[in-house]
């Protein structure tokens, strides 16, 4: 959320700026004249005052914003820069496709998550908790390789490849590893998987596949371990869903689409 609120306040900042301008420009030109004034001798002709340089009307394009969660603004940066985090990870976006909608939809429930774990500080992911887990995870990533990441000006010019600093890709990863504990702490403990579960899984959904492609299914023991995790996911997405929602209809969230003004 400390994220979010400091990219509001640089937000209003730069709008306060954008109307505060011509005015300070006029302010310095009637000081500098002044000054001019009280300099020139009493018998020398008083010069005019120069007229005010007034900045461009073109100007500077503000961030725009492009959905409210509770007060925390997402702006357009912020959609940049989540597709450029979801292209780094493990299983990003299928075939590569990028989609701007679910990508603010991950921002949306993101923030949700994040407002909602920083109210329970013994989900408190540090910065070296974050630090070491994007260590492990920069010797993972396939494509660092030729960039020779294991070197730290190798790592440095990866990231600035794909837009990041070190720092600014390590606030990006506290916030996920804090999603990924929240979700685990809230919802996945408390489920429990029968066995029962598991063989039906495997009767049902895992054989099918595998006589469709005419191919000798490995025996359940060896694959059981791997079913209960996929039926975990497939529980704990459902819960986190139905409680987004719930979260979504107790708070306050406005996307705004181009044109649009907050409200």
């Amino acid at each position: 959320m400390t994220r979010f609120l400091h990219l509001e306040t640089a937000f209003l900042r730069r709008i306060a700026m954008a109307f505060a301008m011509p005015c300070l420009l006029v302010g310095m030109a009637h000081a500098q004249s002044a000054a001019q004034r009280n300099s020139v001798p009493k018998t020398a002709p008083e010069p005019k005052a120069a007229a005010p340089q007034m900045p461009s009307t073109a100007g500077t394009e503000l961030d725009r914003v492009v959905a409210i969660v509770n007060g925390d603004l997402i702006l357009d940066s912020d959609v940049d820069q989540e597709r450029r985090f979801a292209a780094l990870l493990p299983y990003g976006e299928a075939s590569g496709v990028y989609v701007r909608g679910k990508a603010i939809e991950r921002l949306i429930n993101r923030d949700l998550i994040l407002q909602q774990s920083r109210l329970e500080p013994e989900n408190e992911i540090t910065d070296g908790d974050a630090a070491k887990d994007l260590d492990a995870f920069r010797k993972a990533i396939p494509t660092c390789k030729e960039f020779h990441c294991e070197t730290q000006a190798g790592w440095d010019k990866f990231l600035a490849g794909e837009g990041f600093n070190e720092q600014s890709l390590l606030v990006l990863w506290k916030e996920r590893m804090e999603v990924l504990a929240f979700i685990e702490q809230r919802f996945r403990m408390g489920i429990k998987i029968d066995p029962k579960q598991i063989k039906s899984y495997y009767d049902n959904t895992m054989l099918p596949l595998y006589a469709a492609k005419h191919v000798t299914p490995p025996p359940l023991d060896s694959v059981s371990q791997r079913i209960q995790e996929v039926l975990l996911q497939q529980q704990v997405s459902s819960l986190l869903d139905d409680w987004l929602k719930s979260l979504r209809a107790q708070g306050s969230v406005v996307v705004l689409h181009p044109g649009e003004g907050a409200p």
